[in-house]
Parts: C-alpha cells; structure tokens; sequence
C-alpha cells in the first residue's frame, strides 16, 4: 500500500513532474511479482482550489470535494501512464471492495479518496486500504521523513527514524484538521495504524522504497511501529 503524496505528482513548484513519475513506474515494473495499491494525493493542486472556495466561504465540505477530485484526477492521470499493469482510468475505485476487486485482475490499483467523509483524507484512506488488505503501508512523501519539526523553516530540526504508533499518534493529534493539510502523515491516518497495528513507513526517496519492498535494510525514512 503505497500514499503517493500530491507534491511528488505536481509539486508547488507548478507542473507534473514527469521524471519522477516515469521514475515510480520503472521501480513498480521492477517489483512485478508484488501487487501494489497506489493513493494518490492533491499536493498544491488541490490546495489551490480549496483556497479559492475558502476565500468564498463555501464551507469545509465543499472544500473537500474539491480537493477529492484532484486526487482522483491524479489516480485517472497515473492510470493512463501506468497502462496494462494498471487498472483504466474509468475504473478509479471508491470503496475498498472495488480495490480488492482490481488488484486481482492488475499489478497495481490507483485511486484517490474513497469517499467523502467528516475529517477524511487521502492519508486516512491509504491506512484504512492496508489495513483492510493487511498489508504495510508506505507514504512517500517530499522529505526525508518524520521530523520534530518542520525541517523547510526549523534548521534545528531533528529527524526521527523510529517510533511507536501512540508516540506518532499523539504528535499528529495536536495538528488541527483543515481541508488541504499538509504534513507527512496525518492525525486521520494515526488513529487506523494505531488501532490496527500497520507497519508504515514514511519516505522521500524511490531507491528506499525499493529497499523497503525489496525486504533490504538500510532504508533512511521513518518506521511507525510497536
């Protein structure tokens, strides 16, 4: 189970960044012999729009549709790249069912939110699929990994390589919902992997997610554990 987040896809930077992309198909083809779920965020994308329907005071709800249809455009968008191993960009699921459905017939499902929900994000979606297929979860992400603090505008902060679900939990609790958040895993996601004991692991980098596939060790992200 694999969260791709929004920022990999088409970073705030502007545009789709294609090297990347071509680079996360290459590393799936390689593994295939595993079969993978793929979430797919909004990144800046949705954030842009969910900007601008805040600015109109539409409410939170709406916010979230909006930013629930740019992560599926980017499920259908990953899809037509992806080609035969993927499921078509018709068929992006929206229940958990319907993903178990697909991977039985392709070596990867993309698809982004589910569904709307209070609170709900992709992050949330991602830990709920692997727990209901069993299966770890990856969240790549656009840093290292987990950081005390935000490492873009905190020089002092400090990189956390492993920690428990409740320590993890209790970080990403105090962070206030909003439509559009960004942070590398969030509180929706902490409570699933917690209650339902996933290994997760947060990454920025293809070559260590290889190695977390792969079964190496060595990988230099976060692990979100017992």
């Amino acid at each position: 189970m694999i969260s791709l987040g929004g920022s990999r896809i088409a970073p705030s930077s502007g545009g789709v960044d294609y090297e990347f992309i071509k680079s996360f198909e290459k590393l799936i083809k390689k593994h295939s012999d595993t079969k993978f779920v793929v979430v797919t965020g909004g990144g800046s994308t949705a954030r842009e729009y969910i900007s601008a329907l805040r600015n109109l005071h539409e409410g939170n709800k709406k916010e979230s549709l909006a930013g629930i249809a740019i992560t599926r455009f980017h499920a259908s968008l990953l899809a037509r790249i992806f080609g035969k191993i993927a499921n078509s960009p018709e068929t992006i699921p929206r229940n958990m069912k319907r993903v178990k459905d697909l991977l039985e017939k392709n070596q990867v499902v993309f698809c982004g939110a589910l569904r709307w929900a209070e609170k709900r994000t992709t992050d949330g979606t991602s830990a709920e699929i692997s727990a209901y297929l069993k299966c770890p979860f990856i969240n790549i992400t656009n840093i290292k990994g987990l950081y005390t603090a935000n490492p873009f505008t905190n020089k002092s902060a400090k990189f956390i390589k492993k920690i428990t679900w409740k320590k993890f939990h209790e970080i990403a609790e105090k962070i206030k919902f909003k439509a559009g958040q960004h942070f590398v895993l969030d509180q929706d996601a902490s409570v699933t992997i917690m209650k339902k004991r996933v290994p997760t692991y947060i990454v920025g980098s293809l070559s260590d997610v290889d190695k977390i596939v792969s079964g190496k060790k060595g990988f230099r992200g976060t692990l979100i554990s017992g």
